[in-house]
């Protein structure tokens, strides 16, 4: 049990050590069986379908790696291990990749455990996929919430709402009777950790916050972690309360209406805001987000998003300020830059990597 205090901040710390203390030796015992979580089957072949593509995609290999929590935190712990003291820790998939390349993913992809749904793993059984579903779902809803709020940190927020439930899994290890036994009736989300905490003296998000500290992963992120169900949740770890709660909601679980506005109003979002997120939830798509630099200034920017509205060039350049001819140089210069031969495919290009 000490073991696991001296890798806990002061304040968790005390909560842990105050209470059930014989329960440190079985949280020690799962932090080391999470060494061998394995990935989706499936999510590794499509990483190393992607990796050994001739000339890969970066965002492309981004993706698929994020699909899988296993494949994440051994990409991101490797990465850490890697990278120079002068860049600090790495937060995102994105920065990890660039710093292992793609051959390195492949390598850490050839070698991960995995489990595949139609045959189970005795060591795991169903709570892969279980963890797996809403894992990506929360993820997901970051996502959106990301664009929604203009959130800066987005690559970062992505990572830590997908590992926000690593606690999860020790615990699902460390005591055969959660979450069942545990959570009993307990319907949404905040009466989960509730009764995590009266029944093991510790919760999901305390411990997933001491495993990401563990392995290596950036502070910010072990502290979304372990915060995300806080009261007193700011930036990231509201957001991820928030997606946690409407992912939830998304899958037809129960979250208290009350909670889930407040929030929401924490973080600057406005009623009307969270209903239309949580009518579309069911709708959205997966989108593909660009990973790689844009090549366009602010101003061709600007003159290629009129153009995608369908503005010529008299609109473009009275609602711009510019001269008629300015415009031109700049579509052209902008055409030039993306390898476009004409407006549309400019327009298609941009859109498809996420610049306009």
């Amino acid at each position: 049990m000490e073991a696991l205090i001296t890798e806990t901040p002061a304040s968790a710390a005390g909560s842990i050590g105050r209470r059930n203390e014989g329960h440190g030796r079985r949280l020690t015992a799962a932090f080391d069986a999470l060494e061998a979580f394995p990935a989706l089957a499936e999510s590794r072949n499509r990483v190393l379908r992607v990796v050994r593509e001739d000339r890969p995609s970066t965002g492309d290999v981004v993706a698929a790696v994020e699909s899988d929590v296993a494949l994440v935190t051994t990409v991101l712990r490797i990465a850490n291990g890697m990278a120079s003291t002068k860049r600090g820790k790495i937060a995102s998939v994105p920065e990890a990749v660039e710093v292992l390349t793609p051959g390195g993913v492949e390598q850490l992809a050839a070698r991960s455990e995995v489990f595949d749904f139609f045959e189970r793993t005795p060591r795991w059984d169903i709570a892969p996929e279980r963890f797996r579903l809403h894992a990506v779902g929360t993820q997901a809803v970051a996502g959106r919430l990301a664009s929604t709020l203009d959130y800066p940190l987005r690559d970062e927020l992505l990572i830590s709402s997908l590992l926000h439930d690593i606690g999860k899994l020790v615990l699902v290890h460390a005591y055969p009777g959660h979450p069942a036994q545990v959570h009993g009736q307990a319907r949404t989300p905040e009466e989960r950790i509730h009764r995590e905490r009266r029944e093991l003296g510790v919760d999901h998000a305390l411990v997933g916050g001491v495993l990401a500290r563990r392995w290596g992963l950036p502070g910010s992120l072990a502290s979304a972690i372990e915060r995300h169900h806080a009261d007193d949740a700011t930036e990231q770890a509201a957001m991820i309360r928030l997606s946690d709660m409407l992912a939830h909601y998304g899958h037809g679980h129960g979250v208290d209406p009350k909670e889930l506005l407040k929030v929401a109003r924490g973080l600057g979002m406005a009623q009307t805001d969270l209903r239309t997120l949580m009518y579309e939830l069911p709708h959205a798509a997966n989108t593909k987000r660009n990973v790689d630099p844009c090549p366009l200034s602010r101003r061709e920017l600007d003159v290629l998003r009129k153009l995608a509205e369908g503005k010529v060039y008299k609109q473009l350049a009275q609602e711009l300020g510019l001269s008629a001819s300015t415009v031109r140089t700049q579509l052209h210069n902008t055409y030039a830059k993306l390898g476009a031969q004409d407006r549309a495919q400019a327009v298609l290009i941009s859109t498809d990597r996420g610049w306009i």
